[in-house]
């Protein structure tokens, strides 16, 4: 049984009634409770924006568990627990009524264990794999991810449903997620680039899909070591959109048409990493200065 506050009044979700409970029934017609989002660092600020973007007046939560990054070379069972407790932190601490999963690695390999041991709706993020292949005129695609996500059956499945008339290179990128959450050197950063997307300029791919919600944050040096003749496709808008279409179909949106001095949203931080450096990290890829909280351990 899970908690949740709306405007001070508690409530309870029944888990044995369904994935909401009676969340429909008792629950008012807009709720005031956060949204708690997590990646295995900064990447996940990525989504972050994009979700702050379309959903002004929602509560946010986002824990950078940036001491564990990446989860790419983690193991299922870890990478599934640990979710797991950065979720129950949300959920019990926090008050979340829903989740998103802003960890490429994170959703291929713990989402379904998470929706089955929660009894809120979880969002994840997957490789725009179908667009990918709508849009590529020569039918060549590049992926760039962690090497979990690279081996998942998850991107297997995606591949073969929407881009199997498509010739795909996927490359595992070690190195790409480092170098974002330590903000590496630009040549370091323009080296591993060009070691991952050289095979796909050379199989003329006109479309790379960026499989990691770190790389974001290197879009402009990957379009610069690209072409502008190759589409770079990013995830953070439609995962926002998905979000937003969960929260009305359980009716837990945030309420919009409240005075403009009370509209003002919250966005609060957490993070595994308690280091000066990796809070200015945060800072600037947020774009303005916020207090960020450790994560109780």
């Amino acid at each position: 049984m899970v908690l949740f506050a709306d405007k001070g009044t508690p409530y309870h979700i029944d888990k044995s009634k369904g994935e909401m409970g009676d969340l429909t029934k008792h629950h008012h017609p807009c709720s005031s409770a956060p949204i708690g989002i997590f990646d295995s660092g900064v990447g996940g600020i990525s989504i972050l924006k994009e979700i702050r973007k379309q959903l002004p007046h929602e509560n946010l939560v986002y824990i950078a568990d940036s001491k564990n990054a990446p989860y790419g070379d983690k193991s299922r069972q870890f990478i599934q627990q640990q979710s797991l407790r950065l979720a129950n932190f949300l959920i019990h601490q926090q008050g979340s009524k829903a989740l998103v999963v802003a960890c490429n690695t994170a959703t291929t390999e713990a989402i379904q264990f998470l929706r089955e041991q929660l009894a809120v709706p979880v969002v994840g993020v997957e490789p725009a794999i179908k667009p990918a292949a709508e849009i590529s005129n020569n039918k060549v695609i590049g992926i760039l991810a962690t090497h979990r996500t690279i081996k998942s059956r998850r991107l297997q499945d995606l591949i073969e449903l929407y881009a199997n008339d498509c010739t795909v290179i996927a490359k595992a990128c070690p190195g790409l997620v480092e170098a974002v959450e330590a903000e590496h050197a630009s040549h370091t950063i323009d080296e591993l680039i060009r070691r991952y997307t050289d095979p796909m300029i050379r199989q003329q791919a006109d479309t790379i899909v960026l499989g990691c919600t770190h790389y974001p944050f290197l879009s402009d040096k990957i379009k610069a070591m690209t072409g502008n003749n190759i589409t770079i496709l990013e995830t953070g808008e439609p995962v926002a959109t998905q979000l937003q279409r969960i929260l009305h179909q359980h009716r837990i949106n945030a309420c919009s048409n409240q005075p403009a001095d009370k509209q003002r949203a919250d966005t609060r931080f957490y993070s595994s990493l308690n280091d000066g450096k990796h809070h200015q990290v945060i800072h600037k890829l947020w774009g303005s200065e916020v207090a960020i909280n450790d994560l109780p351990t």
